[in-house]
Parts: structure tokens; sequence; C-alpha cells
């Protein structure tokens, strides 16, 4: 079991938008509050490609194959990911954060993971495996307290 203790920061990410929450309470009775809100504009991979994936010739057979296009849209979810790790890396180094819980999709929770500071590493109590982005915030609020409280 995991209490949000005071001034816990809970990261809720997907591959376009994240939440930066703080619980401003005691771990009695946590409340979040939204601190900041990172967000892009990410097209779904067809709206994003134009063209048919590039030729090459094969010399063996003497035709031509397509080339793998590439997907874009995770791509931009990747850097995403990156870009938050750098966000959270200059709070820790700023002391703002001592507690962090991150929220997400298991592919970003993996490319938070892969992009993460050591010292922010070292901040982090729980991972929570879920898309909640598009909750409203005593829902999401709801659903972390409750995940937490079973771990």
């Amino acid at each position: 079991m995991i209490k949000l203790e005071k001034h816990t920061w809970v990261l809720v990410a997907d591959g376009e938008k994240a939440l930066f929450l703080r619980n401003d309470s005691g771990a009695a009775a946590p409340v979040l509050s939204v601190v900041r809100v990172e967000q892009q504009d990410n097209p779904k991979q067809s709206d994003q490609v134009s063209d048919r994936p590039g030729r090459r010739a094969d010399n063996s057979m003497g035709q031509r194959l397509a080339m793998e296009e590439a997907d874009w849209h995770q791509l931009a979810k990747d850097r995403f990911a990156a870009d938050l790790s750098e966000i959270l890396t200059r709070m820790v180094a700023r002391g703002k954060i001592s507690r962090l819980v991150l929220v997400a999709p298991p592919r970003s929770l993996g490319e938070l993971r892969e992009k993460m500071d050591s010292a922010v590493a070292k901040t982090v109590v729980a991972e929570i495996p879920k898309t909640l982005t598009g909750h409203k915030l005593q829902d999401l609020q709801k659903i972390v307290i409750y995940d937490l409280e079973l771990m």
C-alpha cells in the first residue's frame, strides 16, 4: 500500500498529453491539483503521410521492393516522452520533486523509463500502467488513490 504523502507529484501522461499534479494535502485525504499541463498536436499516422512508401531495387529478382514507412505518429509520442523526461529532470534538480508517481500506458511508461535521468528514477515511488489523461481531475484522483492502495 502506497500513500500519497503531502507534496507527492503525480505525472499522468500518454503520448500526446501530460498533467503534472501535486498532492497539496496530507496522505489521509489527498487532494491533487494541476500544476502544469503539456500537450502536443500529433495527428494519426494516415494524416501525416501523403505519399506511398519509397521503393528500392531488389537485385536478386529484378523487382522493386516497398520500403517500410516510418511511423511518424509513434515517433512523435516517443519524442514527447523524452521531452517529459527533460522537464522532470529539471524539476528534480531544482528540488521541486522528491516523490513521484508515474501514470501512463505501458508503452509510454517504458519510453519514460528509458529516457529518465537516474536522479528522477530515484524519486519514483510507484507506476500505474493506465491511460487516464482523458478523465476529469476528480475521477482521476479517485483512480490513482485506489490503485496506490492496492499496491
